[in-house]
């Protein structure tokens, strides 16, 4: 089975415009992303699905750049995007990860990827989101290309569209679902980047942490924010967007 990362990517973000191409180093936020994700040991490919949107040929340009497959679908129905996505690439595991976070964890990708390959002719849908006990920025979700066909053909509402997954978690008698969670509790931490202050919070982390040769993990952020607590309160106050 071909497991595929598919990372949804805009620039017209409402609270932080621009976000996935804002570098910290020289090096940008979507770069910093999909380095880590090629070291998530299942992953066979990466695609970055963005719009049709002139101003998203900035983001096309960039994947040319760097060498990455990407697609260009609807701005707002998300779940067609990544259903035609996947369906150009033969895709038969998704991967669903956003282009705001940056200090994803390969490790954890690997942990979500893992649990659903394990189980997969019992479980349809695998997350650590349902029941968060990770940090938010490390968002992780696993299903496969039927899964997603169902849920392009059947979804009727406009959140289900814009949201890809939701339809899966708000029909539990049709999906089979299945959480990871953390041994600990690190809901608090927000290490996603929607607002100018979270990503000043990533540019302190990156500037401590990044080498381009040794991967850090969520470990690393939390040994780091306990030496610096006063950094989590930089985005204390940022609400996450409802659905």
């Amino acid at each position: 089975m071909k497991v595929a990362a598919i990372i949804q990517a805009r620039m017209g973000s409402t609270r932080l415009p621009g976000k996935v191409l804002k570098t910290v180093n020289g090096k940008t936020l979507l770069e910093y992303q999909i380095e880590r994700v090629q070291n998530a040991k299942t992953i066979d490919q990466i695609i970055v699905a963005t719009t049709i949107q002139e101003s998203d040929q900035s983001i096309v340009d960039f994947c040319r750049k760097i060498g990455v497959d990407y697609y260009r679908g609807s701005e707002n129905d998300v779940l067609s995007r990544y259903y035609e996505t996947a369906k150009s690439f033969d895709v038969d595991i998704i991967v669903r990860l956003t282009s705001d976070c940056p200090i994803i964890d390969p490790v954890v990708i690997d942990k979500v990827v893992n649990e659903y390959l394990n189980n997969f002719l019992s479980v349809d849908y695998v997350s650590n989101t349902l029941d968060r006990t990770y940090p938010r920025g490390l968002d992780t979700e696993v299903f496969s290309f039927q899964a997603l066909q169902q849920a392009y053909q059947e979804a009727l509402l406009s959140i289900d569209r814009e949201h890809v997954t939701s339809y899966f978690y708000t029909h539990s008698d049709i999906f089979r679902l299945q959480i990871v969670k953390h041994g600990y509790n690190y809901e608090n931490y927000r290490w996603t980047v929607d607002t100018k202050e979270d990503f000043k919070l990533i540019q302190l982390i990156l500037g401590e942490l990044y080498n381009p040769n040794k991967v850090f993990l969520l470990e690393d952020v939390i040994n780091l924010l306990e030496i610096h607590p006063e950094w989590n309160n930089i985005n204390a106050h940022i609400e996450q967007k409802k659905l």
